[in-house]
This record gives structure tokens, C-alpha cells and sequence, in this order.
């Protein structure tokens, strides 16, 4: 697994590498800059001047029915998908071929990882486990500079290495039939939806890691079939970011992308896209 900032100038060599492992932290654009700033409206108007510190002036119920509300917002708005399309034009990518799942709004809340309600948010896990194909490319956008310890982990000693987990229990068309609010995480969701979360079922917590710091608005793209974790953090403010998965509809037809080793999760999620060229989206959810 390599790091890189700077993409090659052909996008399919761009994908190949990313299918190989390669790690992409590209510096902000316009385009993503722009995404942060609508985030940041939302938030303020929902928050208030403060949002990272807003979790420690709220009950829980109350900064978790807030966070839907905008979550709701980012995920179905159109003008939220306009502005995905552009991230994804000004890195290369064609969005004649690019389908895309729309923005989630991911909280990594202070102490987050003491509540038990959370925990799959710190799984370690590939996000492939989630019914989406070997060609998935996540995409992720901090709203703020971060640290280290407030980012997340890859493992990439097993890219291409299987580890034994739970993925089997997942089955996307069984997922979305139960609610289109489980797959961003707007309402509460009972215990027996929790126990549907693929979760890594092995010890690797001596194994190499890699972190890394970033800069409000850069790009991180990397396959959906790395392993990675979601960071504990006790820094008395909230993490805010962006991810949404995209794939090249021309490497999925052709079966192409990263090594697919310990995968047994059910459905295609790619179906729920938002195809190329579609300036709709058929969503339950709208």
C-alpha cells in the first residue's frame, strides 16, 4: 500500500492503482471546497455557531435527531449530488461513466466509542462487506483539518490477506426492505439491525498500521476492499467528514477492480445508485 498526492493524468491508470492499493490524499479542490462549505451551512443552521462543540451542550437524543435531519438533507438534496458530480469531475473521473452513492455524513462523536449503541462505527471492516462490488472506490472528504488520532487506519498488510469475519450476515436487499433510513443512519435502529453489521471476527491489534493527518476539503480515495478502522477520540469535539462510493460502470460490467478475498456479503448495492447521466434519482427516500 502506497500513499500518494498526486493522481496519474490517465483516470483508468488512476483506477488500476487504486485497485492495487494505492492510497490517494489529494490536496482540496474547488469542487470539494465548495461541498464543505454547503455541509457547513447545513450544520450551522441545524447547530448553531459551534457544531464540533455542539454534542457537549445537547442530550444525546436531541444531537442524534439533529444529526438525521442534516444527514437527511446531504444524502437526498440534489444540489448535494451536483456537488459530488463536480468532486468527481475536477479529479478526472468521468461522470458519463461514474455511478455514485450519495454523500453520508460521518460523526465521530468525543468519547463515541464507550457507547455501546456505536460500536460497528469502529469496526474494522472493508466496505465491500456492504454488497458493493470489487470496483468501489470510497471517496472521503474531512469538513476540518485533523490529526491523526482523529482520522482512521488502514491495514495493509491484508489487501491481500483474508481475515475471518461476518460478512455473510449481510444481505443488502434484505437491508434496504427493512428501511432506506438504515443506510444513513437517520432514525435509531433496533438491536437486531445493529447485529447486522459485518465486523471483523479476529485479533489484529499488534498488526501494522498506517494513519495519516489531512487538511480540510482534501480528497482520499482508496479501494472499498481495504481494511480499515474508524479512530477513538477523546478531544472534547466532534469529527465531522463526507464519504460516498463511486464506480466506473465500464470496470464493473468488465468485473474489474481490487482483490475481492474474504467477501460474503449478499445484493448488489450499485442497483440503489445514482447511474451516469441521470440527473434523477428513483430513491424511496425522496
Amino acid at each position: 500500500m502506497i500513499f500518494q498526492t498526486t493522481l496519474p493524468k490517465n483516470n483508468q491508470k488512476t483506477r488500476d492503482e487504486l485497485y492495487q492499493g494505492t492510497v490517494f490524499q489529494c490536496p482540496a479542490t474547488t469542487a470539494s471546497k465548495k461541498l464543505v462549505h454547503m455541509v457547513y451551512e447545513v450544520l450551522y443552521q441545524v447547530l448553531g455557531t459551534e457544531p464540533r462543540k455542539a454534542e457537549r451542550k445537547k442530550t444525546a437524543e436531541q444531537f442524534f435527531n439533529e444529526m438525521g435531519i442534516i444527514r437527511k438533507k446531504i444524502y437526498t438534496q440534489p444540489r448535494f449530488h451536483q456537488a459530488i458530480r463536480s468532486c468527481i469531475a475536477a479529479l478526472g473521473f468521468d461522470n458519463t461513466y461514474t455511478a455514485f452513492d450519495p454523500a453520508r455524513l460521518r460523526i465521530i462523536n468525543h468519547d463515541g466509542h464507550h457507547n455501546p449503541l456505536a460500536a460497528a462505527v469502529y469496526y474494522p471492516h472493508r466496505d465491500i462487506w456492504y454488497g458493493h462490488p470489487k470496483s468501489l472506490i470510497t471517496w472521503w472528504i474531512p469538513l476540518d483539518s485533523l490529526m491523526p488520532e482523529e482520522t482512521f487506519c488502514f491495514y495493509p498488510d491484508f489487501f491481500h490477506t483474508p481475515v475471518h469475519n461476518s460478512s455473510e450476515i449481510f444481505d443488502y436487499d434484505q437491508w434496504v426492505a427493512k428501511g432506506w433510513d438504515l443506510k444513513i443512519g437517520w432514525q435509531k435502529v433496533s438491536q437486531k439491525h445493529r447485529n447486522q453489521y459485518p465486523a471483523m471476527l479476529q485479533d489484529i491489534i499488534s498488526e501494522r498500521t498506517i494513519g495519516f493527518s489531512c487538511q480540510k476539503a482534501e480528497n482520499l480515495l482508496f479501494a472499498g476492499a481495504h481494511l480499515h478502522r474508524t479512530l477513538p477520540q477523546s478531544l472534547g469535539r466532534t469529527r465531522f467528514s463526507l464519504d460516498f462510493r463511486i464506480v466506473d460502470m465500464r470496470d464493473f460490467q468488465a468485473n474489474k477492480g481490487a482483490p475481492r478475498i474474504d467477501d460474503n456479503s449478499k445484493g448488489n448495492a450499485v442497483r440503489d445508485y445514482i447511474q451516469p447521466g441521470r440527473t434523477t434519482w428513483n430513491s424511496p427516500l425522496l
